[in-house]
């Protein structure tokens, strides 16, 4: 067995008291004070998370622009220095290998964010991708980089006394480099949550000095650290995906309702035959919110039900703690995805009455 990895913040988190799990290979922070307490600071103020676990690939090089239209479905021609793109990572069956962002640094030059679980996947997938290709560099710099995410209504509030850059100016899926408490940043506004919020990348060894710094400038706004339960459960009522979840090597971009990163009317890419064929023919399933009516919560894997035949899967479910409601994701046949639909979800062989909502279950008011 492989021992797990720790981020630069791992001696930190334990002196905070935090509870640590197995996450994606990684030992990671689930909670500190408690999930419903992150969540609401979150919600409320602001939660610093630390997501250095996750992975960043650097691609570069005359060619990278041409390589990378290839290998995601969504069109990098849409980017420019200071911007990213979401997009999934597919298979040439269209499933999706993983989700991701794609920060454009510079002319030639691009900086791919993706989930820490898959990142020698990932990896491996994109060299494989790029043999014989002489104009591009591939790189792995996700064990030099670290990475932060303070994420909430005050978060911008907080993050200015750390810096001289104007963070109001920085639109949402854009960045800019620059110092956050002496240190050199790539600061972007993207986000996981569902609130605002803002990511800093950065060399690893400076994680604990800026954690530090961030966690003392919002302590008067209630600014609080915010584990992966928080992390999941505020997600969970933006709808945003998670891999290994609504994603899978199984599932296509267009049947998780990501068809909007399907870029058909550029030159070929991964998957664009099979995601082609796909279209005309309509997916079999889609990914629907349940609220559930009787007692019970959905979990991943349950099976869901109409009038006793199998219809779908739910994918993540919790209780949702701003709506104060048991929520569900699940795909379903796409006859049964209508809004108003009852289901039953089988909670440990029992079925248990579910309605079909609309997503997301959360939104902010901007």
């Amino acid at each position: 067995m492989s021992l797990l990895k720790r981020t630069p913040l791992y001696d930190t988190h334990l002196a905070a008291g935090a509870k640590m799990v197995e996450f994606g290979g990684w030992l990671m922070p689930v909670q500190y004070e408690g999930i419903l307490k992150e969540h609401q600071a979150v919600r409320t103020a602001a939660g610093l998370f630390d997501v250095s676990h996750m992975g960043e690939i650097e691609i570069s090089g005359p060619g990278a622009r041409n390589f990378l239209q290839g290998l995601i479905p969504n069109d990098v021609n849409r980017l420019k220095p200071g911007c990213a793109i979401y997009s999934p990572l597919c298979n040439p069956a269209g499933g999706i290998i993983d989700d991701l962002l794609v920060y454009q640094l510079e002319e030639n030059q691009y900086l791919l964010v993706v989930n820490a679980s898959n990142i020698d996947k990932d990896y491996r997938w994109i060299e494989t991708q790029a043999e014989g290709q002489g104009d591009i560099t591939i790189k792995n710099v996700s064990e030099v980089t670290g990475q932060l995410a303070l994420q909430g209504p005050v978060a911008e509030k907080v993050l200015q006394k750390l810096t001289a850059i104007n963070l109001s100016e920085i639109k949402y899926f854009c960045f800019v480099y620059g110092q956050v408490e002496g240190v050199q940043c790539l600061i972007s506004r993207t986000g996981y949550t569902g609130e605002d919020g803002f990511e800093l990348y950065f060399p690893a060894e400076h994680a604990t000095a800026l954690w530090n710094a961030i966690l003392a400038a919002g302590q008067l706004e209630g600014v609080q650290p915010a584990g992966l339960g928080a992390r999941d459960t505020l997600r969970f009522e933006a709808c945003l995906p998670l891999y290994g979840h609504e994603l899978t090597d199984e599932i296509s971009p267009l049947m998780a309702g990501l068809g909007w990163t399907v870029k058909f009317n550029k030159p070929d890419f991964i998957g664009r035959e099979a995601l082609s064929k796909e279209k005309e023919a309509g997916v079999s399933h889609k990914l629907v919110g349940l609220e559930m009516i009787e007692r019970g919560i959905p979990r991943q894997g349950y099976p869901v039900q109409r009038e006793g035949q199998e219809i779908g899967w739910i994918t993540s479910g919790t209780f949702a703690p701003t709506l104060n409601k048991n929520l569900g994701l699940a795909y379903v046949l796409v006859q049964y995805a209508e809004i108003g639909s009852e289901l039953d979800v089988m909670v440990r062989n029992k079925p248990v009455k579910a309605r079909v909502v609309p997503k997301p279950f959360y939104k902010r008011e901007v």
